[in-house]
């Protein structure tokens, strides 16, 4: 497993996976209410691992803390191809 540090923040994406403090995490988002000058950035711990909230990070913590796990891939999320619109009447 070989671990790269991420510095620079427009190389996060949602399909692979980081280690930060020893827990492997997913990307999902910049937070929206962060400004410009204080971007902020949030993790989701995968499945199986001791920590189960999620995480938000400054870009600061962002080059400290998070390597990410060559190697290593997240699929996609399905939950049900066939959607279903329901109506109140």
């Amino acid at each position: 497993m070989n671990l790269s540090p991420v510095y620079c923040p427009s190389i996060l994406s949602v399909s692979k996976t980081y280690q930060i403090d020893g827990i492997l995490y997913r990307y999902l988002f910049p937070c929206s209410r962060s400004s410009i000058n204080h971007p902020h950035y949030w993790f989701k711990p995968l499945s199986g691992q001791s920590k189960k909230a999620d995480l938000k990070l400054n870009r600061n913590k962002l080059r400290a803390r998070v390597y990410e796990v060559e190697g290593m891939s997240i699929q996609s999320e399905v939950v049900n191809s066939n959607a279903v619109q329901l109506t109140l009447l």
